[in-house]
C-alpha cells in the first residue's frame, strides 16, 4: 500500500483491493497516466489528453516562486495591508487551504469572495480598507458569471488598475481586459491544467505566496509525491488510494466519509469538490460528507468508505473499510495531499469507468440562471418537505442546498439540523453554500446517482447591490442561481424541497 497510510480493511474487502491492484499493474496503469494516455479513461481524448497538465504543475510552478515573491514584497513595500481572492471552486479553494493551513512569513491577510450574496459582498467590503487591499481576479476560462461581476463591482469602487491581478488561461476575456485596462500583473496558467486539478499551479500558489505562505517546501513535498506516484500500483500512494476509493464506489461504498481536524475544513472542501466534480457523472459517483456526524446504526454503515487525515479513526461499523492518512500539520504535507488526491481522483475515474476531467452537467445549471435572470426560465416546482425526506432510504443522502448568508449563526443551525435529519433518516447529510456548491457537489447532485433528495433552505433579504454594466443586480443573480439549480435538479428527475431555515427547523424540532 502507500507507505505512509494504514489500511484498516476486512478481510474481503482487502482482498478485492489487491486484486484490483494487479489488475492494475498488468495493465500498465500508471505508466500511461504518466504517457498522456486518454485511452486510461475515455476512448476519445477531448478534455482528456489536454487536461493532464497538473502533472508536471510542481515542476513547473517551482520555477515562479520568484516572480511572486518579488510581488508579495512590492505589495508590502507600498502599503498594501489585504489581498482579496475573487473566484469560483477551483479557482479559490486551494488558495483557501493554503491561506488558512500554510506557514506564513509577512505578507497580506487573505479574505475570498466567492458569493453573490449581497449581503455578503457589503459585510465584506466594510471589512477592508479598499485604498490598502490588493485585488486577485481568478478564473480559468476568463467569464465565471460571478468572478465577472464581482470584478465589474470593485473596479468601479477602485479605478486604480495597478491594485489587481489576474489568473487565467491564455486567450481568454479576463486576459485581454487585464491587458488592456493595465492590471498590475497577469499570470497565464497552463491551459492544460483544469479547475479543480490546479491547486499546485498559480491558482493555489498565487494567492498564498502574495499571503506570505512559504511554498517552497510545500512543492518539494509535491514533487516527491509525484515521483513516487510512478512507482507500481501497490507501492504507490496515490494509486493504491485511487484504488481504494474506486473499488469500494463500485461495491456500493459511495459516501467517503472524510474525517479532519476542525482547523483543517478547508481542507475538506477543497477534496470534496475535487472528488465530487471528478466521479460524479454518468449516474456514478463518490460522495465525500464531512465532518463528525457518523451513521446512527449498522445499516448506515453499509455504503460508507472511512479517511481519517491525522486522526484515530472511530470504531467503525462490521465490515466498514477505514484508511488512516497523515495529519496535514505542516505546509509541505498539504503539497504532497494536494498531488496524492488528484492522483488518487484520477485513478479512482478509471476504475469507475468514467472522465475525471470533465463536468458535463454543470453547464446546465449556468444555462437555467441565464434564463431566469432573462424571465424566461419555465418554474419548477419544489415538492413538500416531508415527502422529499420520506424518499430518503438505505443508500440515499440528503443535501441541504444553503441559499443563505454564510454566517457563524446560520453555519450552526444548518449543522444542527444536519445532524436531526442524520438521526431521522439514517442517511448522510451534506451542507452546501450557494452558488459555491455549483462549482463543487453540485455536478455529482446532477450527473451522479439518482439517490440524492435535496432541501433547498432559502432566506430573504433586505439590501441589494447593483452589478455594474448589467442589467440585473447580485440579489438577482442570487435567486436566479438558486431557481436555475432547482430547475435542472427537478428536470434531471430529482427530489427536491424549498424552504426558509425556520420552516425546516420547526419540521425537524430543533
Amino acid at each position: 500500500m502507500g507507505t505512509d497510510a494504514e489500511a484498516h480493511f476486512p478481510p474481503d474487502f482487502a482482498a478485492r483491493t489487491a486484486e484490483r491492484l494487479e489488475a492494475l499493474a498488468h495493465e500498465g496503469i500508471v505508466e500511461r497516466i504518466w504517457q498522456g494516455d486518454h485511452t486510461v479513461w475515455k476512448p476519445e481524448p477531448r478534455e482528456v489528453a489536454d487536461r493532464l497538465g497538473w502533472l508536471r504543475a510542481p515542476t513547473w510552478s517551482a520555477k515562479r516562486i520568484g516572480e511572486l515573491e518579488r510581488l508579495r514584497d512590492e505589495l508590502l513595500g507600498e502599503g498594501f495591508t489585504d489581498l482579496l481572492l475573487m473566484g469560483m471552486g477551483g479557482s479559490s479553494l486551494a488558495a483557501a487551504v493554503l491561506a488558512t493551513l500554510g506557514e506564513r512569513v509577512a505578507g497580506l491577510r487573505f479574505h475570498l469572495l466567492d458569493s453573490t450574496n449581497p449581503e455578503e459582498i457589503i459585510a465584506l467590503e466594510a471589512r477592508l480598507d479598499l485604498n490598502r487591499t490588493f485585488f486577485l481576479v481568478a478564473s480559468k476560462s476568463g467569464t465565471t458569471v460571478e468572478t465577472r461581476c464581482h470584478l465589474a463591482y470593485f473596479r468601479s469602487r477602485v479605478p486604480h488598475p495597478r491594485q489587481f491581478a489576474a489568473v487565467t488561461d491564455e486567450g481568454t476575456p479576463l486576459a485581454r481586459r487585464a491587458a488592456e485596462e493595465g492590471f498590475r500583473r497577469l499570470f497565464l496558467n497552463p491551459a492544460d491544467i483544469g479547475g479543480r486539478y490546479s491547486a499546485l499551479s498559480y491558482f493555489g500558489l498565487a494567492p498564498a505566496v502574495l499571503c506570505g505562505v512559504r511554498v517552497g517546501p510545500l512543492l518539494e513535498a509535491a514533487s516527491a509525491m509525484a515521483e513516487a506516484c510512478r512507482a507500481a500500483p501497490a507501492a504507490n500512494p496515490g494509486a493504491w488510494l485511487g484504488v481504494v476509493l474506486g473499488a469500494a464506489a463500485s461495491e456500493g461504498r459511495d459516501k467517503l466519509h472524510l474525517l479532519l481536524p476542525p482547523e483543517a475544513a478547508p481542507f475538506g472542501a477543497w477534496v470534496e469538490q475535487l472528488v465530487a466534480e471528478s466521479t460524479g457523472k454518468e449516474g456514478r459517483g463518490i460522495l465525500p460528507v464531512l465532518g463528525d456526524g457518523l451513521p446512527p446504526d449498522e445499516q448506515g454503515w453499509a455504503d460508507r468508505l472511512v479517511a481519517a487525515h491525522g486522526r484515530h479513526l472511530p470504531e467503525l461499523g462490521p465490515g466498514v473499510p477505514g484508511v488512516r492518512l497523515p495529519g496535514l500539520e505542516r505546509t509541505e504535507r498539504l503539497g504532497a495531499e494536494f498531488f496524492r488526491w488528484e492522483f488518487a481522483t484520477a485513478v479512482a475515474g478509471h476504475l469507475l469507468g468514467i472522465n475525471p476531467f470533465d463536468q458535463p452537467n454543470v453547464q446546465e445549471a449556468k444555462d437555467a440562471t441565464a434564463l431566469a435572470l432573462a424571465g424566461r426560465l419555465p418554474r419548477a416546482e419544489a415538492e413538500p418537505l416531508g415527502d422529499v425526506l420520506g424518499a430518503a432510504g438505505p443508500g440515499s443522502y440528503v443535501a441541504l442546498l444553503a441559499w443563505l448568508s454564510e454566517t457563524d449563526e446560520h453555519i450552526a443551525r444548518l449543522e444542527a439540523a444536519a445532524e436531526a435529519l442524520r438521526v431521522r433518516t439514517g442517511c448522510p447529510v451534506t451542507i452546501g453554500f450557494g452558488p459555491r456548491y455549483l462549482h463543487s457537489t453540485g455536478q455529482l447532485h446532477k450527473g451522479g446517482s439518482a439517490r440524492g433528495v435535496f432541501v433547498q433552505v432559502v432566506g430573504h433579504r433586505s439590501r441589494d447591490l447593483p452589478v455594474p454594466g448589467e442589467t440585473f443586480t447580485f440579489g438577482e443573480l442570487f435567486d436566479a442561481q438558486a431557481q436555475g439549480d432547482l430547475a435542472s435538479l427537478r428536470a434531471r428527475g430529482r427530489r427536491v424541497a424549498r424552504v426558509t431555515l425556520e420552516e425546516l427547523e420547526a419540521y425537524l424540532g430543533c
